[in-house]
């Protein structure tokens, strides 16, 4: 990996920081040629300090360490890609990000599915809601449904519609994105299983 640390005249390239199993950015800093040389060494990421005037190593105060786990520069040399397991919060300010924002794994259009079951789980009551129904129904009835849909998404297996079979399997996560829910766990709590186990 080459990098071109003199296309700016302070010797500096940003490096954007983002966490290996969330794939979230987390910061910017800046490196010079020492800072990257000092992140390969100790596997801690080290920026250089623009306000400092000095390499800064992530964590040196806060014990918040930025673990290195690779390093990619972009097509034109002249930026980081850090991808880092962070320990504790990264921004100074206390948040997991320096966006404010909460450094969780997302699932793209399943985890917003996953705050619409939560929403009706929080509102059992509302009479136009079938997720609520399931929920005022109670753990049987949602365990029920998932049975029922994975028994008929097998039976679409078995077959030559694929429309059908993907329609099944579509039920079948959904009615088991309910029952985690009833059970008080999400996706997420599955997938660090899954990891473990990997």
């Amino acid at each position: 990996m080459k990098i071109d640390f003199n296309k700016n005249p302070d010797g500096l390239v940003p490096a954007i920081i983002q966490d290996s199993q969330t794939k979230n950015v987390l910061m910017l800093g800046y490196m010079n040629q020492e800072a990257l040389e000092e992140t390969q060494k100790t596997k801690k990421v080290t920026f250089y300090s623009r306000t400092k005037q000095r390499l800064w190593t992530k964590g040196e105060e806060s014990g918040n360490f930025l673990n290195l786990v690779d390093i990619k520069s972009d097509c034109d040399s002249d930026t980081l890609l850090v991808t880092v397991n962070p320990v504790g919060p990264t921004c100074h300010k206390g948040t997991d990000t320096c966006w404010a924002e909460e450094n969780v794994q997302e699932y793209g259009f399943l985890s917003a599915l996953e705050e619409i079951i939560t929403s009706r789980k929080n509102d059992p009551e509302n009479p136009d809601s079938y997720v609520a129904s399931l929920f005022r129904k109670g753990i049987n009835k949602i365990a029920q449904k998932v049975g029922e849909e994975a028994v008929e998404t097998v039976i679409e297996a078995k077959d030559d519609n694929e429309e059908l079979f993907l329609n099944e399997s579509a039920d079948l996560l959904f009615h088991y994105l309910i029952l985690l829910q009833a059970k008080g766990y999400k996706l997420h709590d599955i997938a660090q299983v899954l990891q473990k186990r990997h």
